[in-house]
């Protein structure tokens, strides 16, 4: 008895991983600017979710603009998961010509959104170390999610490359339709 994967069965399994991950990475955007607001304005002691109380009592500009960081790129993080969850949902892999406008505008999307995560990423990356440096008692940046950052950039910039040579292919394949 021989076991068949099909294409179409992979991309239901991913399409389900895709919908997890994007609900977990808003709770996760969400929760960074509803504890900022919520410690700046009602419970100072919510800044501690984070452990970055520390930093709220040296300054709450900075803490406003740590938070501010993290949530910037979990919102692009929830952003690239959206795409990625629409494209599987409205079905546009078109595996007969992959080669067509909505795969190339879906790849440089992933590209330049992994490129703000690591540009953002490693901002608020080096601002925690500044910070830190000003004696302010900063936790990790793998518990403040900003880890990753050259990960990031690296996939972006990948993602570039494979988004200029899809962009080629649409060429020749749009050539090829209009020679037939």
């Amino acid at each position: 008895m021989q076991i068949t994967i099909t294409t179409r069965q992979i991309l239901t399994v991913l399409y389900i991983i895709s919908w997890i991950i994007f609900i977990g990475v808003c709770i996760d955007a969400g929760s960074f600017f509803f504890n900022a607001v919520y410690s700046l304005v009602f419970n100072k002691y919510a800044a501690d979710y984070f452990h970055l109380s520390a930093l709220y009592q040296y300054d709450q500009g900075h803490f406003a603009v740590q938070l501010l960081l993290m949530g910037i790129q979990g919102v692009l993080k929830a952003i690239m998961f959206y795409l990625i969850v629409k494209i599987l949902k409205d079905k546009k892999l078109d595996m007969a010509q992959p080669f067509n406008k909505e795969m190339g505008r879906f790849i440089f999307s992933m590209s330049f959104l992994a490129l703000g995560i690591g540009v953002f990423t490693h901002w608020g990356m080096k601002y925690a170390q500044w910070l830190a440096k000003q004696g302010v008692q900063m936790p990790d940046t793998q518990q403040l999610r900003l880890g990753g950052a050259d990960v990031w950039l690296f996939m972006g910039v990948i993602l570039l490359v494979i988004a200029h040579i899809f962009k080629r292919g649409i060429e020749i394949q749009s050539e090829n339709d209009l020679t037939v």
